[in-house]
């Protein structure tokens, strides 16, 4: 990341709601990474009693996750990192990385990403009916779980992204709510 320019990868919540001024954005490609439901979720969808599941990037050996790469108005960058860093970092679960995105297009950027520290006691490696259980009926600070899966999901199919896990997960999601 160079200091004119500033990248952040969204592969969740930031798809649809990246929460900061950007003059670009591109498909993009995560190399090493797994987009997963392995965070539990104390503060945005879920509670200390009632934990949800967020997405995050999960270090995973020949990986590949797809999302967007958004670039940063160049007026915007420290109010922007102030703010990702607020929102991302509320319980230090997150660790905060600039990796190489692959972008559409061709180009290879240095992008800010948020990865999960898998020491930290809200990581979770649950299967995928036990996700769809949990995200069905947590509710947190941020609203409701399945409206996080559901946003993510339909975001991703509408860039043309497949994600089987999330396809599954939003159906299964479904079936439970009824």
């Amino acid at each position: 990341m160079t200091s004119d320019e500033m990248w952040v990868f969204g592969y969740g919540s930031l798809l649809w709601n990246p929460g900061f001024p950007h003059v670009e954005t591109a498909v993009a490609t995560l190399a090493g990474y797994h987009r997963s439901f392995c965070m539990r979720s104390i503060h945005h969808r879920g509670t200390v009693e009632v934990p949800g599941l967020v997405l995050a990037l999960d270090a995973w050996e020949g990986a590949e996750c797809h999302g967007l790469a958004f670039r940063v108005d160049p007026d915007h960058h420290e109010p922007t990192l102030a703010a990702l860093r607020e929102r991302e970092l509320v319980s230090s679960a997150y660790l905060e990385r600039v990796l190489p995105l692959d972008l559409a297009d061709g180009r290879t950027v240095e992008a800010l990403c948020y990865v999960i520290d898998p020491d930290h006691v809200q990581y979770c490696h649950l299967d995928l009916a036990e996700q769809a259980d949990i995200i069905a009926k947590a509710v947190g600070g941020r609203g409701p779980n399945d409206e996080y899966l559901l946003n993510t999901a339909q975001h991703l199919a509408d860039l043309g992204i497949e994600d089987a896990e999330l396809t599954w997960l939003a159906a299964e999601v479904r079936r439970i709510a009824g």
